[in-house]
């Protein structure tokens, strides 16, 4: 790779089109060093920095998670994330293009490298994790599995569904998760399954199907927008667990501990304190360790071969993972979920994100 060749284009395309960026222009040179000295040939911030954007893979169309709106703009919580990535990489979160996918090419399109990250409500799996040439960043939604049903149908338990008929899309771990439920219990199981998530939705709604199987984050936004929403149901029953992360392919550790360490930014962001609207203040006048985190203190910076302000840029332009959660899926979005596994450690909830230090 030729490091000073790419210096070279980057230095220049910044100075052009983000010329009050320039400071986190010249640290992406340190990101491509950095990356040089641990690639193994395949590595991809190289060309994402020659590049000039982030590519990142998103869904087909889901509320609160990846959907592209009526303003021709992509919004959701995994939209998000990719777009704090490309703050954290080029000081602007406009940098990124979105590709939609359904479930069943999502993967071969990581693999064929198609897209630079699979942001796409993905659950983490050992088979997953072991089998593909993949790595997963941190969990950014704690989701399970559950049903939509109609509440005059009377079904107010999964174990109710014996012998009914149920929707699920193809290919997902949904379809994996209510087999392996419905076998365990010893359940009769009568299971319709599609390709796509919306002839799947589509079916359900016609009353082809007693019941639709999926995330229950996801039940919730398909609900929201239906305009019998008051006869739909989604049961308090969750047959697994569904941890969603984006994804990376192998061997691209540099790519993969920047999308890691914006992840953990937005976490240890809301158990700091620091939000969008006061970052600024708290980069002069917080404490020590907000300081640092905000790139006022160095170090952190250089650890990633980014600009110090790296996660200052993302809190400032994206949000902390509060700002996130209520915008796309909680009280400020149509779904208004709460917050339940999904809140810090600290609030009862299950995120935990590793020091910043």
């Amino acid at each position: 790779m030729n490091v000073k060749l790419i210096s070279s284009v980057i230095l220049i395309y910044m100075m052009i089109s983000c010329s009050h960026m320039s400071k986190d222009a010249m640290s992406l040179n340190n990101a491509i060093k950095l990356s040089d000295s641990n690639s193994s040939g395949t590595d991809l911030l190289p060309l994402i920095v020659k590049r000039g954007h982030l590519i990142c893979g998103v869904s087909e169309g889901l509320y609160g998670f990846s959907y592209k709106a009526t303003d021709g703009e992509w919004y959701g919580l995994d939209v998000d994330i990719c777009r704090g990535v490309a703050v954290a990489l080029f000081g602007d979160k406009d940098k990124v293009t979105f590709k939609s996918y359904n479930a069943q090419s999502r993967f071969s399109a990581l693999e064929k490298g198609e897209i630079d990250i699979l942001s796409r409500n993905t659950t983490v799996t050992l088979s997953r994790d072991t089998s593909m040439k993949f790595d997963f960043g941190p969990v950014i939604f704690y989701d399970g599995q559950s049903f939509l049903v109609r509440k005059s149908s009377g079904v107010l338990s999964a174990e109710e569904l014996n012998g009914k008929f149920i929707c699920a899309q193809k290919g997902t771990s949904s379809e994996r998760g209510v087999k392996e439920y419905f076998d365990y219990k010893k359940l009769n199981l009568k299971l319709k399954s599609y390709v796509s998530y919306n002839e799947a939705l589509q079916t359900f709604l016609n009353g082809e199907c007693d019941a639709l199987t999926a995330d229950a984050s996801g039940l919730a936004a398909e609900k929201s927008y239906q305009k019998n929403r008051k006869d739909l149901h989604v049961l308090s029953d969750l047959i697994s667990k569904e941890p969603l992360a984006p994804v990376v392919r192998s061997g691209n550790e540099p790519l993969l501990h920047i999308v890691r360490w914006v992840v953990n930014a937005l976490i240890n962001a809301e158990e700091l304190g620091i939000n969008s609207k006061n970052a600024k203040r708290l980069s002069i006048n917080g404490d020590p360790l907000t300081k640092r985190f905000l790139g006022t203190i160095p170090g952190n910076g250089k650890a990633l071969g980014l600009s110090e302000r790296w996660a200052f840029n993302v809190i400032s332009s994206v949000g902390n993972y509060e700002e996130l959660f209520e915008r796309n899926v909680g009280s400020r979005s149509r779904i208004k979920l709460e917050r339940g596994l999904n809140s810090l450690w600290t609030q009862g909830g299950v995120l935990y994100a590793p020091p910043m230090r």
